[in-house]
């Protein structure tokens, strides 16, 4: 008998295809590639497990199939040198504004009054068209006084003790329960605050403070007193206990400002002579900084002028918007308005 050459599917033959066909069949069951090891899902490969760097694979991050989002993919693909809309808007938040540029103003005068050569002038405040509150210190002739504006008369005084040198004043509105509106006065370096009843002058309370006083004022808009002390800083004082509450330091144009003295209160803002200065200055109490500079000039003439100190006291006419201004000893106080240089 001549012996069969075997065929091209003998036995032997089929025992070297079925592991593939299976492989194939697995594959059409489960749905996967064929080529299941070169798969970006590495977790599936039956290499997956043998391969040391099977869990760096920097394809295996990258896959749209890596359990990542095409969204997140194209995120990830973003070139370099953009920002996403989230860090735009925290970059734009996180950018302030610039602050406005400081306002210059000059002085224009619409009247004059006479003024005390005697008044060594620490506050002053308008408490009715016409009638001035004045402030006056030095050791031994500090005084409250109650002024007419068109002839500089004293029209009622309290004097103070000799050992107490006068400085601010701010007029409070009545709600202490002991009466109508007040006054308080502050003293430069005994740290005592008297409070005077505002029609009769008659003592009513007294407050202890730390450290200097220099100008004082009430801010109606949110009812608080502001105080100077000759440095940079304002201190928030509560009315009722003369209790700080609070403090902002000064600034212009970014460097502290020094020797703030005698303080207005307007309209949320506040107004303040800088000792030795020609020059009063607006303040924004929410961030102190100094948002307007109006500057005055010689007010005085040269033989006025003799004789005389500095520059300090201002008052604010809700009347017209004017402000009234004088200085230590000075033999005349001005009607002025601040405009534009």
């Amino acid at each position: 008998m001549t012996a069969r050459t075997p065929g091209r599917w003998g036995p032997r033959a089929v025992r070297g295809v079925l592991p593939t066909l299976l492989v194939v069949l697995l594959a059409a069951l489960v749905g996967a590639p064929a080529c299941a090891g070169q798969s970006g899902n590495a977790g599936q490969s039956g290499n997956a497990g043998q391969s040391g760097n099977a869990g760096q694979s920097g394809d295996a991050g990258q896959s749209g199939n890596a359990g990542q989002s095409g969204n997140a993919a194209e995120e990830g693909e973003r070139p370099a040198g953009t920002a996403s809309q989230a860090e735009t808007a925290t970059e734009e938040e996180a950018t302030p504004e610039p602050p406005p540029a400081l306002r210059r103003l000059v002085v224009e005068v619409v009247e004059s009054y006479p003024h005390d050569r005697q008044a060594f002038t620490q506050g002053l405040l308008l408490e009715a068209p016409g009638v001035l509150l004045e402030s006056t210190g030095r050791y031994g002739r500090s005084e409250l006084r109650r002024v007419d504006l068109a002839s500089g008369e004293v029209m009622r005084r309290q004097r103070l003790p000799d050992d107490l040198f006068a400085e601010g004043l701010a007029l409070l509105p009545g709600g202490d329960g002991k009466g109508g509106d007040r006054l308080t006065q502050i003293t430069w370096r005994a740290g005592r605050a008297l409070v005077w009843d505002a029609a009769t002058f008659q003592r009513r309370d007294e407050h202890a403070y730390a450290g200097e006083g220099w100008g004082l004022c009430y801010q109606p808009e949110t009812g608080r007193l502001m105080m100077s002390d000759g440095s940079d800083r304002l201190t928030f004082r509560d009315p009722e206990t003369f209790a700080a509450t609070g403090e902002v330091r000064v600034t212009l144009e970014g460097r502290p400002l020094g020797y703030l003295n005698e303080l207005e209160c307007v309209g949320g803002r506040v107004w303040a002579n800088v000792l030795g200065q020609r020059w009063v200055v607006e303040i924004d109490p929410a961030d102190g900084r100094v948002v307007a500079l109006a500057e005055t000039g010689p007010l005085l003439t040269p033989e006025e002028g003799v004789g005389t100190d500095v520059l300090n006291g201002i008052a604010h006419d809700p009347a017209d918007g004017t402000f009234l201004l004088t200085g230590k000893l000075w033999p005349k106080l001005f009607r002025v308005r601040f405009v534009e240089e």
